[in-house]
């Protein structure tokens, strides 16, 4: 048995803020096994997600030093973990926090700088795990396919209900995944008309009715009727969906009605498409009781839900994961899902600076 101690660092687009693990693998003759030994959301304070929700519109030099300064920010906040836990890590995966997502134009930007995570840290760091492959002519997401796969193959699909919604399971021999549709980057954008940071067990979107136009008009959006690999990002969401909804002059409580009937229709038609049995649903979205009702009352699939932990942090999880895979030299992005030339190991290795002897 060969064991792996890493670290998994997590932000999604709906800037809940930054989900980081401590993480254990264990390789059992080609299978894994793994057990998340602590973890802990680091809030973003205002200035900082004021930063970063505005940070496309800025020019190259503050772009640049955001990237830098965020890098710092995120080795902080894993030196305090590792003090607080004492736990013992090897290496170190990061995500970091997407900027840009244009895929069509070759382009993916995670910002977290690698080389200040680990010169506050002293550990190895693996980031820009999207940049190789959308160079391969690949989508760069969804990539948490292959920890699906190799760390939860009893399940025959795994859902995320992040800032978007993404599906990865088994079809004809091969993985395959998609992202879905928007759901907390919207949904927690329109609870802030109310001063809240979301919309707690989905109660406002529960206390409203659906708008039966914007409804129709948001299932024929071009993505959902496009065939897999693809993907969303925030582009997306201010050019085609956003504009959408201000065309309806409608109370915040129905617009969120709406969106939440939409998410399980798109939800449960991506599980059509391809039919799965047992279904694990993760990520914040999973904690939102009235999205839950209406996902499985539409749908009549068997969708489990696991843990706390593992619904709040499966995706620091599975980078982790991804981190250690591309440490090993060894295949964490495949063609199937994102539509790259080739399977390969993507990610930067950054090795912190040691003196010499």
């Amino acid at each position: 048995m060969k064991s792996y101690r890493v670290i998994g660092i997590m932000s999604g687009t709906s800037l809940d803020g930054v989900d980081v693990a401590a993480c254990v693998f264990n390789e059992i003759k080609g299978k894994w096994l793994f057990e998340i030994i602590a973890a802990k959301t680091f809030p973003y304070t205002k200035e900082w997600k004021n930063k970063l929700s505005g940070l496309p519109a800025t020019d190259a030099f503050t772009f640049a030093l955001t990237d830098t300064q965020y890098g710092h920010l995120l080795g902080k906040m894993v030196s305090s973990f590792l003090e607080e836990t004492r736990f013992d890590a090897e290496l170190i995966a990061s995500h970091g926090h997407t900027i840009f997502h244009r895929p069509e134009l070759g382009l993916t930007v995670q910002i977290g700088d690698g080389s200040a995570i680990a010169a506050e840290t002293g550990l190895p760091v693996i980031c820009d795990f999207r940049k190789a492959d959308v160079a391969m002519g690949g989508q760069g997401a969804p990539l948490v396919p292959v920890g699906d796969k190799m760390l939860f193959p009893e399940y025959d699909a795994c859902i995320n209900l992040g800032g978007f919604s993404n599906i990865s399971m088994d079809y004809n021999g091969e993985r395959i995944a998609f992202d879905i549709c928007p759901v907390n980057i919207i949904l927690n954008q329109i609870a802030s008309n109310y001063n809240l940071p979301y919309d707690k067990d989905g109660r406002i979107a529960a206390s409203g009715i659906i708008i039966p136009q914007m409804l129709e008009e948001l299932n024929q959006l071009d993505h959902y009727h496009k065939p897999h690999p693809k993907s969303l990002g925030r582009e997306w969401l201010e050019q085609e969906f956003i504009p959408l909804l201000k065309k309806y002059d409608d109370p915040s409580k129905n617009i969120m009605r709406t969106l939440c009937e939409h998410m399980a229709i798109q939800i449960n038609r991506a599980i059509k498409t391809h039919p799965s049995q047992k279904i694990l649903l993760t990520g914040g979205g999973a904690r939102n009781k009235f999205l839950l009702k209406r996902i499985t009352e539409t749908g009549g699939h068997d969708y489990r839900l696991p843990e706390d932990e593992l619904i709040d942090f499966k995706e620091a999880l599975i980078f982790a994961f991804l981190g250690l895979l591309r440490w090993r030299g060894e295949t964490n992005v495949l063609r199937s899902v994102t539509g790259s030339a080739a399977d390969h190991s993507g990610g930067t290795i950054w090795q912190p600076f040691v003196h010499p002897i």
